[in-house]
């Protein structure tokens, strides 16, 4: 059996009523607005990394991340996993980093946002409680997203 090399990260929804925290990313292979995340550290638990990334990114410190789904794809080097969380309790001040501006936006003004690329479908994964998976498939010269 051939195994695969995966690099995991994450991102979360955190949600407080009507709002969700948004992030201007600055990083120029994907820039736009999205939620906070980033790398698993070797050795560190899935919810663990999720809490640290959100408390490194944004000054608040999340309770309670709730796993809602994941993004993935896979290239010659191996596969890419991208761990979708919510999270609707936390604590801290809010407070932008170097990885972009944080602020709370209403969820029904996400889509009039400058979004980062396909953020609008795997908003539908953190949403839509039949959806867990959103995956690129290479097809071609092309990518194109499913939504299982």
């Amino acid at each position: 059996m051939q195994r695969e090399s995966i690099e995991l990260t994450n991102m979360c929804m955190v949600c407080n009523g009507s709002q969700v925290l948004v992030q201007d990313r600055k990083d120029p292979r994907w820039p736009g607005i999205t939620f906070p995340g980033g790398h698993v550290e070797p050795g560190e638990s899935l919810a663990d990394a999720v809490i640290r990334e959100v408390r490194e990114e944004t000054g608040l410190i999340i309770s309670d991340p709730r796993l809602c789904g994941l993004k993935d794809w896979c290239t010659d080097q191996g596969r890419y996993v991208v761990l979708f969380y919510r999270a609707e309790r936390f604590s801290g001040s809010l407070q932008s980093s170097e990885e972009g501006e944080v602020w709370w936006e209403e969820l029904d003004k996400l889509s009039s946002l400058n979004l980062a690329r396909d953020m609008g479908d795997m908003l539908r994964v953190f949403l839509e409680e039949d959806i867990s998976e959103f995956f690129y498939r290479p097809m071609g010269e092309e990518w194109i997203n499913e939504l299982r």
